[in-house]
């Protein structure tokens, strides 16, 4: 075996390395936007939604919720994906929102949004 040989397979191995990890780091990401951690609804008036981000834009939002009355208002980070949804809740600005929400974990990168909760429904209550 030459050294020339040595180094084509040494090339085809950092190759095969190379791609493998590429092929489980995707597979990883698909795995953990498809499946979510937990499921539920919160209301509130959506008071900032925004489009943010310099390379990867995402549509993030903060919802105030008002638990009991005269209490202190709570904000909930989300983030939307949805075009349909991104329309849906800048017409509903100002109004209560029930904001449906699904929690991913493990999402290793804000390019897919920098809250870990994600909004998949809207509806307006008033």
């Amino acid at each position: 075996m030459t050294f020339e040989d040595i180094g084509k397979k040494a090339t085809k191995i950092a190759l095969l390395l190379i791609v493998t990890a590429g092929l489980l780091f995707a597979g990883y990401i698909m795995i953990v936007l498809k499946w979510s951690y937990s499921k539920g609804e919160r209301v509130g008036y959506v008071q900032k939604f925004s489009e943010k981000g310099w390379l990867c834009k995402t549509w993030e939002g903060e919802l105030q919720m008002l638990p009991v009355p005269g209490a202190i208002p709570e904000k909930f980070l989300f983030s939307v994906r949805d075009k349909g949804l991104i329309d849906k809740i800048n017409s509903s600005m100002g109004k209560k929102l029930a904001l449906s929400y699904e929690q991913h974990k493990g999402v290793p990168t804000s390019c897919f949004g920098e809250s870990e909760y994600y909004a998949v429904a809207a509806k307006p209550l008033e």
